[in-house]
């Protein structure tokens, strides 16, 4: 089997690439970016790149895109050639040369403004059901990208499935005031309580789905590690979360307390991953608990996987 990789030099991208490096199928790179693990360079905007590289390809995992982070550094038009175009552009190749399966590789960002309740609200339990409020133009680009796939599977009948994944990059937080607040490691380890997955566990999504698109036909997944609350604790979290985190991993409080770790004060959300763990069969590995005993071991909490992958920043303009 032939699989393109789009955004071949990007964490996502190359994870794939390495995992396909000793399989059975030859996997084909495509990047703007130079990368041992990219073939073609070129720009997804570009119908003649796309067309080339899409020759002979049976599935397609689109993971290439601008990112958040980009909302700084890149105009409102690039946005829109890369992650909409872009994928417009993949989709009509895809179409044209068969392709067996579409994976689009989205973002839990899409839905924007629904993830951030009122202070002392409960946390918002954030299902696919949720209806995205993108508040900004990696949101939105997303977004529209998303019903690209979703219109392409209704109208010329393409498999697409669409991965909503979290946080996965390991670079430090976006937010001054949480990086103020917390050691990395600490921030990150709270994070696989709600809005955290190893790209690991991303990657055996993106192998899942590729395998169920064409039974599935459509449809839209959260990837993030499985949480150990449960939607009755949304109202407590939303107020004291260290208390609903006291009743559902006990004994986290002591090797906190131990390493000089808090807990956050509360969340304002919990992504729930049931869907993609029932339709898909996905059974991630690393999750709070597992990720807690690793770190009181003195253990790297990470896989190997993202070990090798590290950190890779965001391409300039």
């Amino acid at each position: 089997m032939k699989i393109l990789v789009t955004g071949s030099s990007g964490h996502l991208g190359e994870a794939l690439m390495r995992t396909f490096a000793d399989g059975p199928h030859e996997a084909i790179g495509v990047d703007i970016v130079r990368s041992p693990y990219t073939q073609v360079l070129g720009s997804l905007a570009d119908r003649a790149v796309v067309d080339a590289c899409m020759k002979g390809v049976d599935v397609v995992l689109h993971a290439a895109t601008l990112h958040k982070p980009h909302v700084a550094t890149h105009t409102r038009q690039d946005f829109v050639d890369t992650n909409i175009t872009g994928t417009l552009n993949l989709l009509e190749a895809a179409v044209v040369n068969r392709v067996r399966s579409f994976i689009f590789t989205s973002t839990t960002s899409t839905f924007g403004d629904a993830l951030t309740p009122p202070p002392g609200s409960p946390a918002v339990w954030i299902t696919e059901n949720v209806v995205p409020i993108p508040k900004n133009i990696y949101g939105v680009t997303k977004v529209a990208a998303e019903d690209l796939c979703q219109l392409f599977h209704r109208d010329q009948k393409l498999p697409c499935l669409v991965l909503r994944t979290s946080r996965f990059f390991p670079e430090e937080d976006d937010a001054a005031e949480r990086r103020a607040a917390f050691q990395e490691a600490n921030l990150k380890t709270n994070e696989f309580l709600y809005r955290r997955v190893d790209i690991e566990d991303v990657v055996t999504a993106h192998l899942l789905a590729m395998e169920k698109a064409p039974e599935l036909g459509f449809g839209k997944f959260i990837i993030t590690a499985t949480t150990p609350f449960l939607r009755e604790d949304a109202r407590k979290l939303g107020v004291d979360a260290a208390a609903v985190l006291r009743r559902r991993v006990p004994g986290y409080e002591a090797i906190y307390a131990r390493i000089g770790w808090t807990m956050l004060p509360t969340l304002d959300r919990v992504y729930d991953n049931e869907r993609a763990r029932t339709l898909l069969g996905w059974a991630p590995r690393y999750d709070f608990q597992r990720v807690l005993h690793a770190v009181a071991s003195d253990i790297d909490p990470r896989s190997e996987l993202a070990r090798l992958v590290g950190k890779k920043g965001y391409h300039p303009k």
